[in-house]
């Protein structure tokens, strides 16, 4: 099993730099879960920290491996009594045909089970139907919950059609 520590103010950088490369890149290592329908960077230094400070409970979570190298990192985030929500699970693009992505998941879920958590919400943007199958597959299932995206919101890019929402799927840790 991996080892995932909270991120300090020091990994903010690397955490953007992996987190655009996996959500925004293009070229021949670009992710499979690129977000071709908004354009822009998907997150900044100052919009994490942001975050982090605005939400004393939430953990922003890092991978890495024995030299230092940022795998990769994810949010957990404590929403209700034993319900956890997990967002920005990003992994390097140019390694993902070796299950990083699962592993990280894995690993994310072990930590809130070890805290009592026990169901685990995400939100996903509805056109992924891709990546709404990946997490199928790992035991998360839609609830029917639909939320609106931000439109006017450029913290997550700007989008470039107008039919975006985010559905929600759940798991039972």
């Amino acid at each position: 099993m991996i080892e995932l520590q909270p991120a300090a103010e020091a990994d903010l950088p690397d955490i953007v730099a992996l987190t655009n490369w996996a959500y925004r890149g293009t070229g021949p290592q670009s992710s499979w879960t690129v977000e071709s329908y908004l354009a822009g960077e998907r997150t900044t230094e100052a919009a994490l920290s942001e975050d982090l400070a605005g939400k004393p409970g939430a953990q922003l979570l890092v991978w890495r491996d024995a030299a230092g190298e940022l795998l990769g990192h994810v949010w957990l985030e404590p929403v209700a009594e034993a319900v956890w929500y997990l967002g920005l699970l990003s992994v390097r693009p140019d390694r993902q045909d070796r299950k990083l992505g699962r592993t990280l998941l894995a690993a994310a879920e072990d930590v809130a089970r070890s805290r009592g958590v026990r169901r685990m919400r995400m939100r996903v943007i509805n056109v992924r139907d891709t990546l709404i199958a990946w997490y199928e597959r790992r035991g998360y299932a839609l609830t029917g919950e639909i939320e609106p995206f931000p439109y006017g919101d450029d913290r997550f890019g700007r989008p470039l059609r107008d039919d975006l929402c985010f559905v929600v799927l759940e798991r039972a840790l």
